[in-house]
């Protein structure tokens, strides 16, 4: 396969791989958003949520990243099935 093919194969392949993750996205019901607003380590508060304890704020964001990359992988997975069936003769 030439250079340029198999860029194009990547572009394809990731495009499908980007579909599949928005439709597993779609099939969640409370699916989290990181919260991108690190809390104050000097004690003071910048907002009244609970959400204030930094090691919470942590494993609450490292909980939600391995949430999304359950569905990359599950995404990449089905992408492969689907490839190697598309191939099989």
């Amino acid at each position: 396969m030439k250079k340029q093919e198999t860029g194009m194969h990547l572009r394809e392949r990731r495009q499908r791989v980007h579909e599949i993750v928005l439709a597993l996205i779609q099939g969640q019901k409370d699916l989290e958003l990181v919260d991108p607003e690190a809390p104050s380590f000097d004690g003071t508060t910048r907002n009244s949520t609970k959400e204030n304890d930094p090691a919470r704020w942590l494993e609450r964001n490292r909980r939600i990243l391995k949430q999304y990359q359950s569905l990359v992988r599950s995404a990449i997975t089905l992408d492969a099935l689907i490839d190697s069936e598309h191939c099989e003769p």
